[in-house]
């Protein structure tokens, strides 16, 4: 069966059932139907254990970090264990384009699979509507004679759809371009704030031009954040789901990894908290992206860091850094295993620089052999780093117990969590620290821009917010070709983009791109609505 199949045919409880497990009351959630459902619990008061699901680097075949993350909350579910997921939500470009959908796979999924991929409870589109909302407060102070000075607009329209050709537009005579929503600020700043009160201070707080005189403009200058915030008030609540084996899923927000900081909501992983023992999250891409975000950024703001990470990895994505192509991708070679392990190695070594214990999950697939994924256990005992295989995308559940009894002797280990660079660096330093540290680099280079930015930042005395590297997903570098585990480069710097509202500063490397295309053949092709049905969503 297809995924979408397999999802139409579980066994699902209606979700006040799901909600009566964490110990939720009627008025502690608000009913999209009888399969969703939003939080609105205020209780933060953490007791779980927090464990993050990243990965090596991304290839076009997946390494299934969503998967693993929803069958280790399974395995936990099965062991009776109270644990909750805390996930991100798909976008819809990605889903019409080159991925398809982001619910996991196979028996190894997030329910209902069809709406969390489409319009879910709206939550996109309410960002939407408050980003263009605020873009329309721009062009109409500046309409009606433009008394704070805007010399330069920074702030972007956004579409949660794949559309190379709103990349650059004219608006009112100016070139302007549109982010795909996932890849705006206000979608940022939404997964980082901690209430209400938070988010309309933040939406405040985005920078949204700045004067001939280099002075900064914000939102609060046009007055405009109340009517923002008003906007995303019911978007701002966690919603609530379930696995295909009922286990509970927190799904909310979902800003990409490669240009943002690719985590779920701040007030989510609390909810999870309060409410399970046990807490499943992931970080998007690989963890030279989205893990390092999630520790760098949203750690600051969340006051404490995870207790285990779970790095990802597959028998195919190791052959492809060892540039093996796709049409021998799924014949057995152990020495490309080897080759490529290099990339693993590098992901590994990286994480361990954080001070909190790894496990490695590989994740099977029926093409694997054994002597390749031997490979990656020996790697694993000769580094005396844990590791389990997970077959939950063909086994649900049961397919990671032995993971889940592997992150739970993990979690039994100390740590000494420490970030990657301090509030006081200057912003170069950071830059340095996360070049070198986390993409190998041994050099930074700067565009006259970048550097005019940095100054900017500086002048206005923000300089103590952290960093958030744009860059390709598809290497540990700013090039999508350098596979493997590359050293010793140049990275450069080819432009800075100050995220007030959000609390971080973004560092763009190499030509990384905000508004995707879609590819020659897009899964929009595949999917279809028959007798009712959706199908092709997988």
């Amino acid at each position: 069966m297809t995924d979408i199949e397999i999802a139409r045919h579980a066994n699902k409880k209606d979700i006040r059932e799901v909600a009566s497990s964490l110990g939720l009351l009627s008025n502690d959630y608000i009913l999209y139907g009888t399969d969703k459902a939003k939080i609105v619990n205020k209780n933060f008061s953490k007791k779980g254990k927090l464990i993050l699901v990243t990965a090596i680097s991304p290839t076009p075949y997946g390494e299934g970090k969503t998967t693993v993350s929803i069958g280790l909350g399974d395995a936990f579910h099965k062991l009776n264990k109270k644990v909750v997921l805390a996930l991100r939500q798909p976008s819809m470009g990605p889903v019409f384009g080159m991925k398809g959908g982001a619910t996991g796979g196979g028996y190894s999924q997030v329910i209902p699979m069809d709406d969390i991929n489409l319009h879910f409870t709206g939550d996109f589109h309410a960002i939407t509507a408050a980003n263009d909302l605020l873009c329309a407060a721009i062009d109409n102070h500046i309409y009606h004679g433009n008394s704070l000075g805007f010399y330069q607009v920074t702030f972007n329209r956004c579409l949660d759809v794949n559309d190379r050709a709103l990349r650059k537009v004219t608006i009112d005579g100016r070139t302007e371009k549109f982010n795909i929503t996932a890849a705006s600020e206000i979608m940022a700043l939404f997964c980082l704030a901690e209430s209400l009160d938070d988010l309309k201070i933040m939406l405040g707080n985005i920078v949204v031009g700045y004067t001939r005189e280099n002075k900064l403009i914000y939102v609060k200058d046009l007055k405009v954040e109340g009517a923002m915030a008003v906007l995303l008030k019911d978007a701002f609540f966690p919603n609530l789901v379930q696995t295909l084996e009922n286990t509970p899923a927190i799904i909310h927000g979902g800003p990409f990894a490669n240009i943002a900081h690719g985590c779920n909501s701040v007030i989510a992983t609390k909810t999870a908290l309060s409410l399970g023992d046990y807490v499943i999250t992931e970080a998007g891409f690989g963890s030279d992206l989205g893990a390092e975000k999630f520790l760098d950024i949203k750690c600051r703001k969340l006051g404490f860091s995870p207790d285990v990470i779970v790095l990802v990895a597959t028998i195919k994505a190791l052959k492809y850094n060892a540039g093996v192509n796709k049409d021998n991708i799924l014949l057995e070679n152990v020495q490309a295993v080897r080759d490529g392990i290099c990339n693993l190695e590098a992901h590994a070594i990286n994480l361990r620089k954080f001070g909190i214990p790894i496990v490695v999950c590989l994740n099977s697939y029926d093409t694997d052999t054994i002597d390749e994924q031997k490979v990656v256990l020996d790697w694993c005992y000769k580094y005396q780093i844990p590791v389990a295989i997970s077959t939950a995308y063909k086994e649900g559940g049961i397919g990671a117990i032995n993971l889940a009894s592997v992150v739970e002797q993990a979690l039994r280990k100390d740590k000494n969590f420490r970030f990657l660079y301090s509030d006081s660096d200057t912003i170069k330093n950071k830059i340095f620290k996360l070049a070198h540290n986390i993409y190998h680099a041994s050099r930074v280079e700067y565009s006259d821009e970048a550097l005019f930015k940095i100054k900017m930042i500086e002048d206005n005395k923000l300089s103590y917010l952290p960093i958030c590297g744009a860059k390709t997903q598809y290497s540990l570098s700013d090039d999508a070709k350098k596979l493997g585990n590359p050293k010793d480069y140049t990275i450069f710097v080819r432009d800075i983009e100050l995220y007030r509202g959000a609390g971080f500063i973004t560092v763009l490397f190499g030509s990384i791109l905000r508004m995707p295309g879609l590819p020659k053949n897009p899964n929009y092709e595949k999917i279809d609505l028959i007798d009712g049905n959706i199908v092709g969503l997988d």
